[in-house]
């Protein structure tokens, strides 16, 4: 079935499989996606006038993790929804941004649950 709404999803993934399986999953949902393969041009889109309802990031990524991301984020639109997509690492202890999750590996399904709850 078809997601709640359709969204412009800001997606942030280093991994090129992931980065695609998962376009496909949210377009199939009926969102719209703007892939990106680093947390610095996920801050070039944020800072953009480009409406974007919500961010999935994986977390592990080279030069800024995916909490990372979502600090500077947050900074630049407080209200911009964010999904952390993590693996097998764990997050730090203590950290202070208390993100809705999604393990990987997920299913089409599971994503799009996570995103109708997100998006209301």
């Amino acid at each position: 079935r078809q997601a709640g709404r359709s969204a412009v999803i800001l997606f942030v993934d280093d991994d090129p499989l992931i980065a695609m399986s998962t376009t496909e999953m949210l377009e199939d949902l009926g969102h719209r996606v703007i892939g990106v393969s680093s947390a610095r041009h996920a801050l070039d889109v944020i800072r953009s006038e480009q409406p974007i309802d919500l961010m999935v990031t994986d977390h592990v990524m080279p030069g800024m993790t995916g909490l990372e991301l979502a600090a500077a984020s947050r900074q630049l639109r407080p209200s911009l929804p964010i999904l952390l997509a993590t693996g097998y690492a764990e997050l730090p202890e203590g950290s202070q941004l208390d993100l809705p999750r999604l393990a990987k590996p997920y299913h089409q399904d599971q994503l799009r649950d996570r995103l109708d709850q997100m998006l209301g």
